[in-house]
């Protein structure tokens, strides 16, 4: 059964009837087949009414008659994570060749798998924080790599960075490293000196970081550390990092049941903040006495000029 009306174009019909508008039934009814002379207006015994003289069936979209729009539903592979393509490393570079890539930032990009960035031989600063990442096989090539985020990703290990000997500065934040075995990829890294395992202000961490014995198990197993967490641990400035983290260690309450918090001693002796007895002074009398002096003379000779 076709609707009451039918537009087509710049055609109005209306059918008062079922009828069916196949074949040449479309000529038929508008006039434009055998026994009728085109241009002329219909008859009233049509069982259509026309508005145009133009051929509707030239006019009829492609698919006749329209299909409903068919719900959208997810494509294969969308929910699934990005994969570095070259073409990706060549957009986001601006570099035509892989091995020209020196420094390349794809932060929060949905990487699951770093694909061929191990083609990148030339790469030294990569930037791949905000990812769920969970291995970096393809980084086991990169030699002349020196600085590297991986900060708020899924990784449980570190082994593919053991060869990357040029590493110098390591920010795994924000992982899934639970002890000191995930490090100890790291120990044969000479030139490592600055590694975060932990970010207070960005509220990134590994479950390494919850041990009481987390500081000195890194120290002791990389030794050759400068910044851990951003704190110095060596050289200039280290100093301070470490009052500061006695002084914490002092103030933070002891656990031992017999220890008692000291109580609080005054910093002067008692009768200290008293007001001082009012002592008389010839001198400070006498610069008074003075001052009063002047002043009644100026009072006078301010007079004098008034009334002058």
């Amino acid at each position: 059964m076709w609707p009451p009306w039918v537009s087509v174009s710049s055609v109005r019909v209306r059918a008062e009837g079922p009828t069916s508008l196949r074949g040449g039934c479309w000529k038929q009814a508008l006039g434009t087949g055998p026994g009728r002379v085109e241009g002329q207006p219909l008859e009233a015994s049509s069982p259509l009414t026309a508005t145009s003289t133009h051929n509707p069936v030239t006019e009829l979209p492609a698919t006749w008659p329209p299909r409903l729009m068919e719900p959208r539903g997810e494509k294969p592979g969308e929910a699934d994570g990005v994969r570095v393509t070259p073409q990706l490393l060549k957009s986001r570079s601006g570099e035509f060749a892989l091995e020209s890539i020196l420094l390349l930032k794809l932060r929060g990009l949905g990487l699951v798998d770093l694909g061929c960035l191990g083609e990148c031989l030339g790469l030294e600063w990569l930037d791949l924080s905000g990812n769920a990442l969970t291995q970096l096989g393809p980084l086991a090539s990169l030699r002349q790599l020196t600085v590297l985020n991986v900060a708020n990703n899924r990784l449980t290990a570190l082994e593919p960075l053991a060869a990357c000997e040029n590493l110098q500065r390591l920010n795994a934040a924000g992982n899934l490293l639970a002890g000191p075995g995930q490090l100890q990829c790291l120990a044969g890294l000479r030139g490592l000196e600055c590694l975060r395992l932990r970010d207070p202000l960005a509220r990134l961490s590994n479950p390494i970081c919850a041990s009481p014995s987390y500081w000195a198990s890194v120290r002791e197993l990389l030794p050759g550390l400068k910044v851990i967490d951003g704190e110095r641990v060596s050289g200039r400035g280290s100093d301070f990092y470490q009052l500061c983290r006695d002084l914490d260690s002092s103030l933070r309450p002891s656990s031992s049941p017999g220890s008692r918090a000291l109580e609080a001693q005054p910093w002067v002796e008692p009768g200290y903040w008293e007001s001082w007895p009012p002592r008389s002074s010839s001198i400070l009398e006498e610069a008074c006495r003075q001052f009063q002096a002047h002043c009644r003379n100026a009072k006078t000779w301010t007079a004098r000029l008034a009334t002058a």
